[in-house]
C-alpha cells in the first residue's frame, strides 16, 4: 500500500505539494561581515530541508557552514556561484535574490 501525503491525500509518487512549496518561496542570498573581518554568505527563505540542503551546498561549494534560525550560513563569499547552484538544485530563477 502507497504511503498517502498529509496535506493533500494523494499517494506521494503523484504528490505535487512539493513542487508547490519550493515555488512559492522567495530566497534571498547575501554576505554579512562577522568579527575579525570574516565574511559569511547567508541563504533565507528555505523552509524545508534545511539541513539536507546545507550539506549538499557545503560540498558544492567546498566550504564550512550551518543552519541557524531557519537560515543557511556559509562560510566565505558564494553569492555568485549560489544562484546557479541553486536553479540546479530544482528552484526557479524568479524565486531566488542575490544582494
Amino acid at each position: 500500500m502507497p504511503q498517502i501525503c498529509s496535506k493533500c491525500g494523494l499517494p506521494l509518487d503523484i504528490c505535487s505539494c512539493r513542487a508547490i512549496e519550493i515555488e512559492a518561496q522567495k530566497i534571498r542570498v547575501f554576505t554579512e561581515n562577522r568579527k575579525f573581518g570574516k565574511t559569511i554568505t547567508i541563504v533565507d527563505g528555505i523552509t524545508e530541508r534545511t539541513k539536507e540542503l546545507s550539506t549538499q551546498l557545503k560540498q558544492k561549494l567546498a566550504c564550512g557552514g550551518t543552519v541557524k534560525d531557519n537560515h543557511i550560513e556559509l562560510q566565505g563569499d558564494h553569492k555568485n556561484k549560489l544562484k546557479d547552484i541553486l536553479i540546479k538544485l530544482g528552484y526557479s530563477e524568479d524565486q531566488i535574490e542575490v544582494h
